[in-house]
């Protein structure tokens, strides 16, 4: 388990049945497994890293209605890693069969180099991501690799991880 990495996230959905299926299915396709439930009932999914730690995702009732505003205070969206554009184009064609809502077809962005994805919603129109970001992916432990830009307190920061103000494993913060 990597010290400050998530350990989990509880979603609050309007329908617990119709966001069970959803995500059923969307996890699952992502490799996540469907874990005994959690705190309260709440359904919960599950994956492991390399060295056991597990990062779960679970869903709680919404006490209130209506869809979910990503630029009102709480969560914009979420990302789910992918390892390849090809992964990212196959998960967009199951996107496609299952009828499930999509935002942006695949496409490259800019925000770093090679960024590649899809966006999605989920069935309260929580904005949901599959991306494969080659730049950064596997690459903070070898931060003074690329250019060189200044960190908050005028020192060198190096490499791919510059990108989000991440040197040495810890978070900068805004420059």
């Amino acid at each position: 388990m990597v010290r400050g990495f998530p350990s989990h996230v509880d979603l609050t959905v309007s329908d617990i049945s119709r966001s069970v299926a959803f995500y059923e299915q969307v996890l699952g396709r992502l490799g996540y497994r469907k874990l005994p439930e959690a705190g309260a009932g709440a359904p919960c999914w599950g994956s492991e890293d390399a060295d056991g730690g597990l990062f779960t995702i679970a869903l709680q009732p919404a006490r209130a209605s209506g869809p979910h505003d990503r630029y009102a205070p709480g969560l914009h969206h979420f990302a789910f890693h992918a390892d390849s554009r090809a992964d990212v184009d196959r998960f967009y064609r199951f996107l496609r069969e299952t009828k499930i809502t999509i935002l942006d077809a695949p496409a490259e962005y800019d925000y770093t180099p090679g960024y590649y994805a899809v966006f999605f919603a989920d069935p309260d129109g929580l904005k949901l991501e599959f991306v494969h970001e080659p730049e950064l992916r596997g690459r903070l432990a070898r931060h003074d690799q690329g250019a060189i830009t200044r960190g908050r307190k005028g020192e060198e920061v190096r490499g791919p991880a510059r990108a989000y103000g991440v040197r040495r494993g810890r978070s900068e913060g805004p420059a």
